[in-house]
């Protein structure tokens, strides 16, 4: 698939700032920016490293600002915006064609006759970023001037400078970059050319993504040095950024070792049979997945609670980044965003190494809902992210048949219902009266709709929510199975599943055609239709020997309701537009914008749920897959190449949040499969 923009996206700011460009390294660490070339971002920079892998995300390079001299006449390249909302240059003028060539975003600048090209890639498992520019056509010779601007803070903050004084010095090689005497170095090279030592703050960067969000949007960054070369037609200058002093400096090497890495990943993608029919966006969205899988060292002494005390190995442990440019990995996402980042993709073995790796930071029954940035405890608030570990296991099971696994991990899988069943942390417990599990105590947000302000839990679900419950009777009747296939006694969990399919038919209210959100909540049940009840019919999936819940008419009728009220082009909607309480925008400051969070906002990975349901009901190809179809034209919007977290409920769905988010890419990737499995 072909994704570029030409002059009419690249010469008008507004589109080409509002879409994003996204690299990554496999560890936590990543590069993103504009089209356009400004910041727009706190998040935005050249070398964001991960010096803690997958964490503590620092931002190191932030951009280079490029003028090219050509034929006697100046070609500014870059482009900043500055306080008060000045632009100046504006360097996009120049730019002719933004390209992703695989997963390597590529800039192509007009001077004249002469066109340079500029890419960006990332080493796989190395915090070192590669900008290299190659003079494609020219009469005669260009000469390129670059402005390093670096800075060393936590990528969440920003920087006013305040004559902070860096320590910028000459190696044999390059220079080195240390904001402050324990900072983790920055290397910077250029080959060919010379470099410079600067030492020259830049004072108010606008970034207007973080004035939308009501956050601090003024920013400094410091011209650390400077890099000229003069370029032949058809060759190459490199910049290497990197924290490792001995990184490898041949640009030509080093891009072919990031080509050869995606090839690797699209022949695993191709080798699955579901993909035969996919079309060019399903493949380029199966590449795409990869930037969100990531190394997290394994707590090298017990399973169990990891601490800061802890000896890790960081060779074979897997987790998933949720998103970019500010999440990190959470339990929720990566067991969510397992089968489709992984299974769908031909990456059995990575799913094997996540669902091994969250094992070990198992903490009397669950798995963390979120890590630490410095390797602290992790938090645990969160009841169904351990539940979705089971359906995780059944998934990666049904693909591979690997027993080994299941025998391994059986006992973690026994020990997480055991502690479900008698109740620890957050009033979590059975119900022994209808089989259906009870969380929730006041101030806590322990569902996936967990957005808090202060002590104000937005929206409080305490009570039997539906799509907990859901997972709570896939989860015990995944462990019937795998006891059968185990050759263990299933006797214990095949009747408790009974008992909660039947238990779990009280979700249904007839009055509304739909289920309860939340049954003995502490004003009884929730009757206000969310888009959580469309797992009862997602879920278990249709290749799974897992009885359905509810009857066929109750499923029908639950997907038309959630067609007709929720459904937008994007997700479905966390409330429908006709409740008193549903926000249509997710726009403002903090408050704001977590008060629409979950009361109207539309979600990305909820699509990938509502089209396999359906597909399960209606068994329409056709149909099931133009619920998808306008995701392959979001991937030219946003996050270029990838898929967005949220959506306003209103028209026209504009896209919010994360501009890369794991659960949706996966979700759709994952459904394509289900389809395409089924199918044949």
């Amino acid at each position: 698939m072909s994704i570029q923009f030409g002059r009419d996206i690249c010469g008008e700011l507004s589109a080409a700032e509002s879409r994003e460009w996204l690299v990554t390294n496999g560890i936590g660490g990543y590069a993103c920016g504009t089209i356009a070339g400004t910041l727009t971002r706190r998040y935005h920079g050249l070398l964001v490293a991960a010096l803690n892998p997958p964490l503590q995300r620092t931002l190191m390079l932030t951009k280079l600002d490029e003028t090219a001299h050509y034929n006697h006449k100046v070609y500014t390249l870059y482009a900043n915006r500055w306080t008060e909302d000045i632009v100046d240059p504006q360097g996009y003028h120049h730019l002719e064609q933004f390209a992703l060539e695989g997963l390597i975003p590529v800039w192509r600048f007009a001077c004249a006759d002469a066109l340079l090209e500029k890419r960006v890639w990332m080493h796989p498992g190395c915090n070192t970023t590669y900008v290299q520019y190659h003079l494609r056509r020219a009469s005669q010779s260009l000469s390129l001037k670059l402005k390093a601007l670096v800075n060393d803070r936590d990528h969440h903050g920003s920087t006013q400078s305040q004559n902070w004084q860096m320590e910028v010095e000459a190696t044999e090689r390059g220079i080195r970059v240390k904001g402050f005497p324990n900072s983790a170095p920055l290397y910077l090279w250029a080959h060919p050319g010379k470099m410079s030592i600067v030492h020259d703050w830049y004072y108010g960067f606008e970034l207007t993504a973080e004035h939308d969000r009501g956050l601090d949007e003024q920013e400094d960054h410091l011209h650390a040095a400077t890099i000229e070369a003069v370029l032949e037609p058809g060759q190459s200058l490199t910049v290497v950024a990197s924290t490792e002093p001995d990184a490898q400096l041949d640009g030509d090497v080093a891009l072919n070792q990031r080509r050869q890495y995606e090839q690797t990943l699209q022949h695993q993608w191709r080798s699955q049979p579901w993909s035969t029919h996919a079309p060019d966006w399903i493949h380029h969205l199966a590449l795409s997945a990869d930037q969100f899988v990531v190394s997290r060292p394994i707590p090298g002494d017990r399973p169990g609670l990891s601490s800061s005390n802890d000896k890790t190995n960081s060779s074979g442990g897997k987790s998933i980044l949720a998103g970019y440019p500010w999440f990190g990995d959470w339990g929720r996402h990566t067991l969510i965003s397992l089968p489709g980042l992984t299974l769908a993709t031909g990456r059995p073995d990575v799913a094997r190494a996540i669902l091994s790796t969250y094992t070990h930071y198992m903490d009397q029954g669950m798995l963390p809902n979120s890590f630490a940035e410095l390797g602290g405890t992790p938090d645990y608030g969160s009841v169904d992210a351990t539940l979705w570990y089971f359906e995780a296991i059944r998934a990666y099971h049904a693909a591979t048949q690997d027993d080994s696994l299941v025998q391994e991990l059986f006992p973690v899988l026994t020990t997480i219902f055991q502690h479900y069943r008698e109740g620890y942390r957050y009033n979590i417990h059975l119900d022994p009266q209808d089989g259906l599990l009870y969380a929730g105590e006041v101030g806590a947000q322990l569902t996936w709709m967990d957005a808090k302000i202060s002590e104000w839990v937005v929206t409080p679900r305490i009570g039997k929510a539906i799509e907990v419950n859901v997972l709570w009777y896939n989860a015990i009747a995944t462990l019937a199975h795998l006891s059968q296939r185990l050759g263990k006694a299933a006797e214990e969990y095949q009747q408790l599943a009974a008992q909660t399919a039947k238990g779990f038919d009280r979700f249904w209210n007839p009055q509304t055609g739909y289920c309860f959100d939340v049954l003995d909540g502490p004003k009884g049940h929730d009757t206000t239709l969310r888009p959580n009840q469309i797992l009862a019919v997602s879920l278990p999936a249709s290749d799974s020997n897992i009885p359905a819940l509810l009857t066929p008419e109750q499923r029908r009728s639950l997907v038309d309701v959630c067609a007709q009220q929720l459904l937008t082009s994007y997700g479905l909607r966390s409330l429908p537009s006709d409740h008193p309480d549903y926000r249509g925008t997710y726009y403002g400051d903090q408050v704001e914008r977590d008060i629409a969070y979950h009361q109207g906002t539309a979600w990305g990975w909820l699509l990938g749920e509502f089209v396999r349901a359906h597909w399960h009901v209606y068994r329409d190809r056709a149909i099931a897959h133009s619920f998808l179809e306008p995701m392959a034209n979001h991937l030219y919007a946003h996050g270029i190449g990838t898929l967005s977290e949220i959506f306003d409920g209103d028209a026209p769905m504009t896209p919010r949040g994360a501009f890369a988010q794991a659960w949706t890419v996966a979700e759709v990737l994952q459904t394509w499969m289900a389809i395409e499995r089924d199918v044949a």
